[in-house]
């Protein structure tokens, strides 16, 4: 018993260490003065208030750039899903020749950074396709994502081959066997991409930012940077407005995770099979 309460015992103190720097930048927000000092972080309900998400508002329009961030976020999920699957499911299941050397190319993408390719990228989207300031031109870089065709490449491996054997005597194709037999198995995987990829472009800023001109086409993550580095002065409480921008940007991701977390859990992958 006396292990157990000490091993709660640290986890919730490991918890509220990380949770603090998030419950911090909350109260800033709400704070019509800042205080830098300890005691800002317990501040008086006459120095509450919501002004400061009315300020930055009013510069930035938070509404146009979470409408452009979920535009550029769900574009990017919507690919990784499809073509994750797709290659996952031909790299773990399918027989074909020069399987291995794709799935070794699949893997040596991944050691390649993507500020390497940026430039090249922006010629090529920007001049030769003409889709700077367009959400196409903000998704196309991400719409692929190798990490997640090793995920689900590893998902599909751990499934039983006496299912797809069994389902294939039976007659079914490739797509309704994927369909039906592999992606309610894998579920997890799938909620593991989502977030996963969720997470990168909802927070990217250096590709919105070079491809982007146009204000109002820039996810929220550029439109603050733009803020804090141009207008944030400008306002009565530069901090409270900064921790406002961070607490709308981060809102949704947290959402996301509180909302999915419970089905962070393994399937039995070996249940469809007996003996």
């Amino acid at each position: 018993m006396r292990s157990r309460l000490v091993t709660y015992g640290v986890l919730t103190v490991g918890a509220l260490a990380f949770l603090f720097p998030f419950y911090y930048m909350v109260v800033g927000s709400l704070q019509t003065s800042p205080d830098p000092s300890i005691a800002g972080a317990f501040p008086h309900p006459s120095n509450l208030t919501l002004e400061n998400y009315t300020a930055i508002d009013g510069r930035i329009n938070l509404l146009q750039g979470l409408v452009n961030s979920g535009i550029f976020t769900g574009g990017v999920i919507v690919g990784t899903i499809v073509f994750g699957v797709l290659a996952g499911y031909a790299l773990a299941v399918l027989a074909w020749r020069g399987r291995s050397a794709t799935f070794a190319l699949v893997l040596l993408v991944q050691v390649i950074p993507f500020q390497l390719l940026m430039i090249p990228l922006y010629v090529m989207i920007a001049r030769d396709y003409g889709l700077s300031d367009s959400y196409l031109g903000m998704i196309l870089p991400f719409f692929i994502n190798s990490t997640a065709v090793v995920i689900f490449r590893q998902y599909f491996l751990q499934l039983p081959r006496e299912l797809f054997d069994a389902a294939r005597i039976d007659g079914a194709g490739e797509f309704r066997l994927l369909w039906n037999v592999a992606l309610p198995l894998v579920r997890p995987a799938l909620l593991t991409a989502v977030l996963l990829t969720f997470i990168g472009p909802w927070n990217e800023f250096l590709w919105p930012f070079l491809i982007t001109k146009d204000a109002t086409m820039q996810p929220l993550a550029v439109s603050l940077a733009n803020f804090i580095s141009t207008i944030a002065a400008s306002t009565a409480n530069p901090f409270g407005a900064m921790m406002a921008g961070a607490v709308v940007l981060a809102a949704p991701a947290v959402a996301l995770f509180l909302i999915f977390q419970r089905y962070f859990t393994s399937n039995d992958l070996g249940s469809g099979v007996k003996g």
